[in-house]
Order: C-alpha cells, then structure tokens, then sequence
C-alpha cells in the first residue's frame, strides 16, 4: 500500500491506524461480537459518523491490516522483470515472506498476531467479509496476468495456494509450535505447491 503524502493525509492516515488499532484491542479482550461500533468509537474519542468516514463496516475495523495487503499479488506480477515468470516471482514473494515471519504468510508466533488470526478465523462475519477483501485481490491478479479465463483461473489458483499455506502456518503455530520450528516445513510446502502451480 503507498503511504500517504502531505501533512493532511498523513493526518488521515494516523487517525484512522488509531481507530483500527484501538477496535482491535477491545476485540481481542471481549471478542467481536461484544463490542459494539459505538464502544469502537468512544474508545477512539470519536463519533459514530466520523468512525464510518474511515471504515464502512465494522468487519472492515478489524481487516484493514489486510487491505495494507491488498493488490499485491498482482503489483508482484506487473514487477516482475521480462526473464522472470509470474508464478516463479509470487513464490519468490511468499518464501521472502516466510523468512521475514511475515504475518500474512501465517508464519509468525507473536502472541498478538497469533491472537489477531484466531479472532479472524473464528469469526465468521469476519471470515466472509475477509473473502470479499480475497476477491478484489483475484481480480486485480487476473488483470495482473492478462485477459480471459486462463488467468482468472490461474489468479484464482494462485491465491488459494497462499491462503492454504498460511492457514497451515498459522494453524502449526496454533497447535502449539514456534514459527522458527515451522520455517522448514512452510518453505518445503511453499515450494511444493507452488512448483505444483508451474
């Protein structure tokens, strides 16, 4: 996602990390489903209308963090260079990914992220709002590919291969592993399925 520039975006941008942040918070404490957008809103120090000028739904308090993913797949392919083939620089993406524990790999074993995933993955307003967020993403990568339905086939392959292993990741964690005692499997895994996409 490109930062903001100028002071007034900048502004923008702080504000709404801040209401993002502190709706998370009391999600995690009390589960999404007992905090109410007013509750949101009071903890930020702000009102109901100006919560909803920065997120239109209250899933959308708790996914933002994806949207700071969104379309990246698809930036992966329109960068990659002309020797380089699409599929070979997202697995290239995903396994830089798992050896920086990036979250949205599932490979990470921060109490707060562990914490964060499991309230996405159990809720499922979230679970079908996040499914929504996945879609545009299919879309931006298909345009990303090309035209027609070879490549919304591949986007769609290409994406469903990245949310299993991140589940996985993530799930292996869940079950009680530490994200450097995963590492190898996510990696061998990664290269399977993607290798399997080839």
């Amino acid at each position: 996602m490109n930062k903001p520039t100028g002071l007034r975006a900048l502004k923008k941008e702080r504000t709404r990390d801040a209401i993002g942040d502190a709706a998370v918070s009391l999600f995690l404490e009390h589960g999404f489903d007992h905090v109410s957008v007013n509750d949101v809103a009071a903890a930020a120090e702000i009102s109901k209308p100006t919560l909803f000028r920065y997120f239109h739904t209250k899933e959308d308090l708790v996914l933002h963090r994806f949207a700071d993913h969104q379309g990246e797949a698809a930036r992966v392919v329109r960068d990659c260079g002309s020797g380089i083939k699409p599929v070979t620089a997202l697995h290239r993406h995903f396994r830089a990914g798992l050896d920086r524990h990036d979250p949205v790999t599932g490979l990470n074993d921060h109490p707060e992220v562990m914490a964060f995933h499991r309230l996405v993955f159990t809720t499922p307003s979230l679970a079908g709002r996040l499914t929504q967020y996945q879609l545009k993403d299919e879309e931006a990568l298909a345009d990303a590919f090309g035209e027609g339905i070879r490549a919304r086939l591949r986007a769609a392959q290409v994406l469903a291969v990245q949310r299993v292993l991140a589940r996985t990741n993530w799930q292996r964690i869940a079950d009680g592993r530490t994200a450097h005692d995963v590492h190898p499997e996510a990696v061998a895994d990664a290269d399977q399925a993607f290798g399997q996409l080839r």
